[in-house]
């Protein structure tokens, strides 16, 4: 059974007011974006795990989303070629941790390939690439081809509506997948049980399985009471303000 035994995540910076967005939600609140960080820390800190805490960097507003930068597997680190050009410095700032983490074990993805972490899914050993504005065709077969280099696999998906593939999904283990809008019926996923999340809802597709816990965005009923019947321990976190920016439960963490 899989563990997640390391977690990384970064203290937002002040300039996260500044922060990419698609939203029109307005702009996020730094003292409350700050107060749901530290909330958020504290519910990985119920998961059995190690937290490793970046300091902030005012340099680049998104820094908070660490999941974009880094792809880590079982086997070795991925640093990543962000898509959005403000945020490619973000993969310099974290290399020297991952290093780390991961001696002799890192690679990278290089020109005109792009691609954010957040456009990527694991389901076991298989890594499923979301194309997107982010995340495109020569950065997902640099991706493909770095992953089976580690006896991993990967493959592609399409996006028609969402930012990121995980802006509709999550693997929560045990064949169980959450899914929004495009996604129910992609024929990528119809082997696994697809636990279908309303429209009005779709937001809390993005959520974080840590450890047979599953961390979720407060407010949405409906999806936690869909998984809280699959048997997880369901721990519910306040990312309204990151919402704003785009953001969800599974950009502010590197599990691993």
């Amino acid at each position: 059974m899989k563990k997640f035994n390391h977690i990384i995540a970064r203290t937002p910076a002040k300039s996260l007011i500044d922060g990419l967005t698609s939203a029109n939600l307005g702009k996020p609140d730094y003292q409350k974006a700050l107060d749901q960080h530290n909330n958020y820390i504290r519910a990985l800190q119920q998961c059995d795990v190690d937290i490793t805490i970046l300091p902030a960097d005012e340099r680049f507003p998104d820094s908070v989303f660490v999941e974009d930068p880094v792809l880590c597997t079982p086997h070795c680190a991925i640093i990543t070629r962000p898509g959005a050009e403000s945020r490619r410095g973000e993969t310099e700032i974290i290399s020297e941790t991952i290093e780390r983490f991961y001696p002799n074990k890192v690679e990278r993805i290089s020109a005109p390939g792009t691609v954010e972490a957040g456009d990527i899914m694991m389901v076991n050993n298989h890594y499923y690439i979301g194309l997107s504005a982010r995340t495109n065709q020569a950065g997902a077969d640099q991706m493909i081809a770095i992953l089976e280099k580690y006896g991993l696999s990967g493959s592609v998906v399409s996006l028609e509506k969402v930012l990121h593939l995980k802006t509709g999904l999550a693997y929560l283990e045990h064949d169980n997948l959450l899914a929004a809008g495009e996604f129910i019926t992609k024929p990528e996923f119809q082997h696994l049980n697809i636990i279908e999340i309303p429209e009005h809802e779709s937001y809390a597709a993005n959520c974080i399985w840590v450890n047979e816990r599953v961390i979720m965005p407060a407010g949405y009923p409906i999806t936690k009471a869909k998984i809280e019947a699959l048997g997880y321990q369901v721990i519910e976190v306040d990312t309204s303000e990151y919402r704003k920016i785009d953001g969800g439960v599974s950009c502010m963490s590197l599990r691993f």
